[in-house]
């Protein structure tokens, strides 16, 4: 992408109205425009990024056994009526009437409507198990909106939700999305502390949210001192295997506690434990037959019997996701993407455009890195190196290439690796090589 055409509104000064670092950043990078309290425009750069960590999410929810599909947004309230929950959640469901005066609300969840899509097509046990999941855009009405896309009104989410026959099944489908939420975050750069946490509204006895360490996360939580240098995925199981034994240890030794005082239940001692605070980014229900007795989601069990089915639910906030990275990944002049998720891989900085030497390599490097299968955002504007380095910094692209008439004299270009600040001279041939390996 040429930033001479790109539409990358960026800022020097920093909006009054942002209170965080990732909403200063969202804003001074051109990634998203208010409409409203708590409702955003994503902007184009804001937008690559927002579609791989949907992707990398969407990946690793298949790789569970979870097969997607795409619910609307606009739902029946006689659906929530038969499930208890419509006048039970409260003023943050917003709520609407069409034309012919029926109830409608924008959907803050989907527990009820894939639980009306289940008992519609699943009659055996035969069926199950089955998770189904979809990526979607959700409306809850915040009294409060603020710090962004970390707590606005509309947010893009992920919802899986899980059918099993028994108690036994569940329970492994609910560890099946512990390990892949596990891996999600891995992918996305983020290390994640599974915390047990209060179902709420949702309803059950059994939930985890993932935590990102963050200064200004709003959540307190105690966790293992080794945490963020431990890899639990280095022997993790494979979905196929027994579970039981990996969920133990992490949630046994690993995973944090809302209180200090949860400890006396925790083989870990004391003296093990650090304070911290950080940012829920993923939730995780397992319900039993919350939604399915008073649904009616029942199937003929292997006795023929009717049996209500056992499910979960298990939501990650993708756009919030995005804020949470950039509060863990940022230093004074912007953010530092992760290399997985960053809106382009490579920034190519064009010192003097109109210099026919300088020109000509600097196409030619973008041609090449573009047929390498690399996103490349090639700075050919007609703006000072000051301000070009400031921008790419700010973005937080992973690697800098940079070309100028001074080096190439030389035979050298500079590559520069955002998230140490480490520059090194390469020929054009050997920078090309370590981009492209």
């Amino acid at each position: 992408m040429r930033l001479s055409s790109f539409f990358m509104p960026t800022l020097k000064e920093t909006p009054t109205e942002a209170q965080i670092v990732s909403h200063r950043l969202m804003l001074r990078a051109g990634m998203i425009r208010q409409t409203s309290a708590g409702i955003y425009a994503w902007l184009p750069l804001g937008h690559r990024v927002l579609k791989k960590i949907e992707q990398i999410v969407r990946e690793e929810q298949n790789a569970a056994g979870a097969q997607e599909l795409l619910m609307p947004t606009i739902q029946s309230a006689d659906l929530w009526r038969e499930s208890g929950r419509y006048d039970d959640y409260g003023k943050e469901m917003l709520r609407i009437t069409d034309r012919h005066d029926r109830d409608m609300l924008f959907g803050p969840t989907n527990e009820e409507m894939i639980t009306d899509i289940f008992r519609s097509f699943v009659k055996s046990y035969r069926q199950l198990p089955l998770n189904l999941y979809h990526i979607q855009w959700k409306f809850r009405d915040e009294i409060r909106p603020r710090f962004g896309v970390m707590r606005g009104r509309e947010f893009l989410m992920k919802d899986a939700y899980s059918f099993d026959i028994d108690a036994a099944s569940a329970r492994r489908s609910y560890q099946k999305m512990f390990l892949a939420y596990l891996r999600t975050f891995a992918r996305l750069g983020l290390k994640a502390i599974p915390m047990r946490a209060d179902t709420g509204p949702i309803g059950g006895d059994l939930s985890h949210e993932f935590i990102i360490l963050a200064e200004t996360g709003e959540s307190g939580v105690f966790c293992h001192k080794d945490w963020m240098e431990l890899d639990v995925l280095k022997d993790a199981p494979g979905m196929d295997d027994d579970l039981q034994p990996f969920f133990d240890r992490v949630t046994g030794i690993y995973a944090a506690t809302d209180e200090k005082h949860d400890v006396a239940n925790s083989p870990v001692p004391e003296s093990d434990l650090v304070s911290a605070r950080g940012i829920e980014v993923g939730h995780i229900f397992n319900f039993g037959t919350k939604y399915s007795k008073p649904m009616n989601a029942v199937v003929a069990g292997p006795n023929g019997e009717s049996v209500p089915v056992e499910m979960g639910s298990y939501g990650i906030g993708v756009s919030r996701l995005m804020g949470a990275i950039i509060e863990a990944s940022h230093d004074d002049n912007g953010i530092v993407w992760p290399d997985a998720v960053a809106p382009f891989n490579v920034g190519l900085i064009n010192l003097k455009v109109g210099d026919s030497e300088t020109d000509r390599v600097c196409q030619d490097l973008y041609a090449k890195l573009q047929a390498a299968g690399l996103d490349v955002a090639y700075d050919d504007r007609d703006e000072r190196p000051g301000a070009k380095f400031a921008d790419m910094d700010l973005i937080g692209v992973p690697w800098q290439l940079v070309v100028g008439p001074r080096g190439l004299k030389t035979g050298v270009v500079e590559l520069k690796r955002r998230a140490t600040g480490v520059k090194e001279e390469l020929s054009v041939d050997a920078a090309l090589a370590k981009l492209t390996q």
